[in-house]
């Protein structure tokens, strides 16, 4: 099929299950996440296709189509799986990705390690990408590729298809120039970036880097800015910038800059708080925690989402107040790493170790300060806990965006509910209702927590109630066609092309 939009992203957009004993595609249980985001355009396209990979034995036929037609509740699209063996895939997605590009796009500079990295094994999965992508689109179309573990791709389709645009939006943080070009592959992943027509980026804060970057390692003309977009730069929090680069030459290619974070679901999740049920399940999750001050927290193992900070917060926060033993819960949802993802072993260790610790020293045979689980809700059991807890606390070290706290939001109902959220989060520009607090800051951590605890219902109410108008209005839809005004300027002609607002 040829494509006027091709979505390459290493995932499948469904779910393989065996029903009476054959592999069936299904629409993904859970709603939330990238997957659904990016496939909520497909039915916005005249023809749509997804590249993603799919693991296929070593030395033998895959075992699979390469090529399957999906029809579900978001349109019909083709996806085109590349079949990449189990050595492939740990290079370019459990090593490379993880031990060498992770830590220094999350600016930790000191987790960072090449020593098993194989570079040309990942380039060369970026090529098979790329390849795909081409087979895929019609003249003139749009091939966006999605995350860091495909930066390579750009300058690939950019030699085999120069009719092509090619769009690139990152799902992380982009760090700071110093951080950024601590990496040896630096020159190859700029120079992959530059050879597309749009960057986008969540805020305007790695846009900025992304842009420094640019103008230290290459001759960078006519770098242009604009304000930030409204609602995303308040002064005096640790991401805010109020100008954001807009575009930037490199010769004769300009290469247009966004910065706009992704919405989440909001009416789906409000439709799911009022599905029949729903109340009652709220009901019997406050019932079970026996008056209990819930607070939850939903994540996956990951030393940069700072769980392991959030726990020892937790733990001062019992010691120093004792009157909150047996009346306070935390529930703990920190979902582990698939096998062999060597990096976060480590950080699964100390979580658990940590939840065992306080549980040991604190709980009793009728109650425990955690509930931990390292298995992933459903979407509809983790808004019923949204609606249920108290207070949601997501504080992570480094953060792209975080669509949890704003799921949080959209889950919660205005009476109450505090979240607490890190500045290092991109969705704290958006959500400055929140009890917004530095997460390397031991006396903030602690004065976050006991904030949240106890605020007055008022309080809580119009802080809420300010958050859940922003999340409804810069919700998924709005994000979408955002995007799609995008794509419409990359398809015209070069001077009919301005750059694209945000409204």
């Amino acid at each position: 099929m040829a494509a006027q939009l091709v979505i390459v992203y290493h995932r499948q957009p469904y779910e393989e299950v065996v029903e009476n004993g054959k592999v069936v595609l299904r629409e993904n249980s859970s709603p939330n996440g990238i997957v659904p985001v990016l496939k909520g355009f497909i039915g916005q396209v005249d023809s749509a296709s997804w590249v993603a990979w799919k693991k296929a034995p070593a030395g033998k036929a895959p075992g699979f189509e390469r090529r399957v037609q999906v029809r579900d509740s978001y349109g019909s699209y083709e996806v085109l799986r590349l079949p990449l063996q189990a050595e492939q895939i740990n290079q370019f997605y459990h090593v490379t990705s993880k031990e060498a590009l992770w830590p220094v796009l999350n600016s930790f500079p000191s987790m960072y390690s090449s020593e098993n990295t194989h570079w040309a094994t990942f380039r060369e999965v970026n090529r098979l990408f790329a390849e795909a992508a081409c087979e895929e689109a019609a003249p003139g179309a749009v091939v966006w590729v999605h995350d860091y573990n495909l930066w390579l791709v750009p300058s690939f389709v950019r030699a085999m298809r120069p009719d092509l645009k090619i769009a690139f939006f990152h799902h992380t943080p982009f760090p700071s120039a110093d951080v950024f070009n601590l990496l040896p592959w630096r020159d190859e992943i700029l120079d992959n970036l530059l050879s597309c027509d749009l960057v986008g980026f969540h805020v305007p804060r790695y846009a900025c880097n992304f842009a420094a970057v640019a103008q230290g390692l290459r001759q960078v003309h006519d770098l242009r800015w604009e304000p930030a977009p409204e609602g995303l730069a308040p002064r005096g929090s640790a991401l805010a910038e109020p100008l954001t680069p807009t575009s930037l030459r490199v010769g004769t290619h300009r290469v247009h800059i966004d910065a706009f974070p992704i919405g989440t679901h909001a009416r789906l999740i409000e439709q799911a708080m009022a599905a029949p049920g729903a109340r009652e399940q709220v009901a019997r999750i406050r019932a079970g925690l026996s008056g209990c001050k819930v607070i939850v927290s939903v994540g996956r193992v990951d030393y940069a989402k700072g769980t392991r900070e959030m726990l020892l917060t937790y733990e001062r926060l019992l010691r120093r107040r004792p009157a909150l033993l047996g009346r306070v819960q935390l529930l703990l949802t920190a979902v582990a790493a698939a096998d062999g993802m060597r990096v976060y072993r480590r950080a699964q260790q100390a979580i658990e170790q940590l939840v065992g610790r306080i549980n040991g020293h604190f709980g009793s045979l009728s109650w425990q300060p955690v509930v931990l689980s390292t298995t992933p809700m459903t979407f509809q059991e983790t808004m019923a806990y949204f609606r249920a807890a108290d207070v949601c606390w997501i504080t992570p070290l480094r953060d792209g965006l975080n669509l949890v706290a704003k799921e949080f939001v959209a889950a919660h109902d205005a009476r109450d509910g505090v979240l607490v959220l890190s500045e290092f989060a991109g969705t704290a520009l958006e959500l400055g209702d929140a009890v917004l607090v530095n997460p390397y800051s031991i006396s903030q951590m602690d004065a976050a927590i006991e904030r949240a605890l106890d605020m007055e219902p008022a309080e809580q109410h119009a802080r809420m109630q300010r958050m859940q108008q922003h999340v409804q209005h810069y919700d998924i839809d709005f994000w979408t066609r955002h995007v799609l005004r995008w794509f419409e300027v990359l398809r015209r002609p070069p001077a009919e092309a301005p750059a694209c607002e945000a409204a």
